[in-house]
């Protein structure tokens, strides 16, 4: 907001110049963003905070500088705006020629006044209009435009005998109505707009800008100015339809206080006779349905003290808010602050702390050394089980991605419900993500070559709830290129399998893999399966369907696994039993054996464990062969046993004994040796 230095010591007698009231300003929080000459005069251009609309006006502006500096007195034009510029009493029109129909209107005043349109705007005041950067355009018009510059007032100024039935009514727009307003443009206008309308049809955009067809002209004798208060959501609203920006949305966006109406319409008749203008009053109407109410907060000075960790006595507390304007009232711990209308961004206890402090002046809060204990830090439950997962997805030798929690359809979506907000930015961010592996597809899409290996740890949502969720996707080459061996092993479901088994059991769960009662019909059919623990099922993994591939862009071969970490955290083991290193080597041995397609690999492996007990370390499947030689519905499996003892070596017999135990247990499973 720009205004001249002169304007602001209209309001307040202070030794500081222009430089100084800049500094003053900015440690009070509205930030001084330059000075410049204009016309002889320095003019302050201030930024002032969205929240704060009671800062826009060398008005609300001058409060603040007699807030913050105690040196600095208040003038009796300041007085007189605080007191609402008392005068005569005007008549009051009745019947009331104002009808509020729309709940988003708290308040309208008119006054109409009779010969006001004969003057010119005073030199001083275009002067000063010309250095805040408006344009003088008329007297009536410059009056206005200078009244939201010293008060942050909007106003507007009518041809009353244009006004249909001399009626102004505040309701919403009726299908096909339009409004030309003064810039030119025509608008259509919707059921759902607020319009300021005579007895016929609208005449202006409320809080934003006036008719066209009722404007001030020089055949104009009477003149009804409105000072009226709508909701700054409606008025935002009503200004991002109309695709106008104008100086008293700016103002009404950012609260105006309701309490002001009067106030301006007094100040524009007090101008309008300085500029040597006598109208006639012809009448005055208030309508005020929606009167706010003025909530009152307690202050505690001990919370204000331990909040701005510097001593502040009860005496400057209330002194404080008593310069901005409060009415404080008590003596005791706590004492009551009324909350003036236009501070609507004031709420709560802590809100009037922050005044006090920046009255106070935060560049007093003394300079110590921390002290006092260290709490115990970092993660616990399931934050530090997920984050433990991460390292050792990590280890694994999988990137992590991070991506948007709002996105499109997806041929990978899980089924269900989806969630859609209230107001989407776009069609690629229509929805809330259901699944991880549309989020996997479309970095990988991105990310095309030899081999990759992401995952993502975020929440997904349905109907249901939230869930915090692990997936994963990998295709292509398992390790990197490397000059000893020129070709690497290709991701699969069996490589998949056992990562996901590696990284259950180092983040502490025990994990089966367990057939799917029902498909998942984002998987290849045959190519799936779910991971159990103690708690039941919390993951699915498996090879993509071709058909999901081919809509994704994917590669066939691409295998998927998702997690749902709750219920894996559920079933991890609190427990922790060690048990000494073994000092002598493994042995392994192979075994290749010919089973039936639909025998599951779990029993394999459950089999095999049962047979060797605790001598057999670990097994994992390395071959899978089907075609020549092999029956129909059968397959051929190679499957390598890694075996050691506590203590002692194992001997080539006793190695030999185990895997023939091993593969006597299969018999039951039907499998034979080849």
């Amino acid at each position: 907001m720009k205004f001249p230095y002169q304007m602001l010591l209209d309001y307040v007698q202070t030794s500081l110049d222009a430089e100084g009231i800049g500094d003053l300003l900015t440690m009070a929080g509205f930030e001084l963003e330059g000075i410049e000459e204009v016309d002889g005069d320095k003019v302050l251009d201030i930024k002032v905070m969205s929240n704060r609309g009671d800062g826009l006006s060398v008005f609300g502006l001058s409060r603040e500088v007699l807030a913050k500096d105690p040196k600095s007195s208040p003038t009796k034009l300041y007085e007189a705006a605080v007191a609402g510029f008392p005068g005569d009493e005007w008549p009051v029109m009745s019947p009331s020629p104002i009808t509020i129909e729309s709940k988003e209107c708290n308040r309208f005043c008119g006054l109409v006044l009779e010969n006001a349109g004969n003057g010119s705007t005073p030199d001083w005041m275009q002067k000063r209009l010309k250095q805040a950067g408006m344009r003088p355009i008329s007297l009536l018009v410059d009056l206005t435009n200078y009244i939201v510059l010293e008060l942050g007032r909007p106003m507007h100024a009518f041809d009353f005998d244009k006004l249909k039935g001399n009626r102004i009514v505040v309701r919403q727009a009726k299908a096909g109505e339009k409004l030309t307003t003064l810039n030119g443009d025509e608008h259509e206008l919707k059921p759902d707009q607020m319009m300021v309308c005579d007895a016929e049809h609208p005449v202006g955009a409320p809080g934003v800008m006036g008719g066209l067809e009722t404007e001030i002209s020089e055949s104009t004798t009477r003149v009804f100015v409105e000072s009226a208060h709508f909701l700054n959501t409606a008025v935002r609203k009503l200004r991002k339809q109309l695709g106008l920006n104008t100086d008293a949305s700016y103002r009404f966006e950012r609260s105006v206080d309701p309490e002001s109406c009067l106030q301006g319409l007094r100040r524009f008749h007090q101008l309008l006779q300085e500029a040597g203008v006598s109208p006639k009053v012809v009448g005055f109407a208030d309508e005020y349905p929606n009167k706010p109410q003025t909530p009152t907060v307690n202050v505690r000075v001990s919370r204000a003290n331990l909040l701005l960790g510097m001593p502040v006595t009860a005496a400057e507390a209330k002194g404080y808010l008593e310069r901005l304007g409060m009415k404080v009232s008590g003596d005791g711990e706590p004492f009551s602050v009324q909350i003036p209308t236009w501070r609507p961004d004031l709420v709560q206890e802590n809100d009037l702390v922050e005044e006090i402090g920046r009255i106070h002046g935060y560049d007093r809060i003394p300079t110590r050394l921390p002290h006092g204990t260290t709490l115990v830090s970092g993660t616990f439950g399931i934050e530090a089980f997920i984050d433990r997962v991460r390292e050792e997805v990590v280890r694994a030798g999988f990137t992590q991605i991070i991506s948007h929690s709002l996105r499109d359809v997806h041929p990978l979506d899980a089924n269900g419900k989806r969630i859609m907000p209230r107001n989407p930015a776009s069609p690629e961010a229509a929805y809330l993500r259901n699944a991880l592996w549309p989020c996997l597809a479309d970095a990988a899409r991105r990310n095309q070559g030899e081999g990759l290996a992401l995952f993502e740890i975020g929440r997904t949502f349905t109907a249901n709830g939230e869930r915090q969720e692990l997936a994963v996707m990998t295709v292509g080459e398992l390790l990197p290129v490397h000059w000893v061996k020129s070709q690497s092993p290709e991701a699969d479901f069996y490589s998949l399998k056992q990562a996901l088994l590696d990284i259950c059991h180092q983040a502490g769960v025990t994990a089966s893999v367990v057939a799917p009662k029902s498909s998942d019909p984002r998987l290849h059919p045959y190519q799936q399966a779910e991971l159990h623990g103690e708690g039941g099922a919390f993951g699915l993994f498996g090879r993509i369907h071709p058909t999901a591939a081919e809509e994704s862009s994917l590669s066939p071969d691409t295998v998927l696994a998702t997690i749902d970490l709750e219920r894996m955290f559920a079933s991890r083991r609190d427990d922790i039993h060690l048990k000494p290193i073994s000092r002598n080597p493994a042995v392994r041995r192979d075994i290749a054996i010919l089973v039936d397609e639909a025998v599951p690999f779990a029993s394999i492996e459950q089999t095999i464990g049962k047979a060797l007990g605790g001598e057999l370390e670990r097994m994992w499947l390395f071959d899978v062969y089907k075609g020549k030689g092999i029956p129909e519905g059968k397959h051929s499996l190679a499957v390598a046993l890694q075996l050691r003892k506590l203590g002692e070596n194992f001997t080539d017999e006793e190695a030999n004994q185990a895997r023939d135990r091993a593969v006597q247990a299969l018999a039951s499973l039907g499998a034979t040796i080849r």
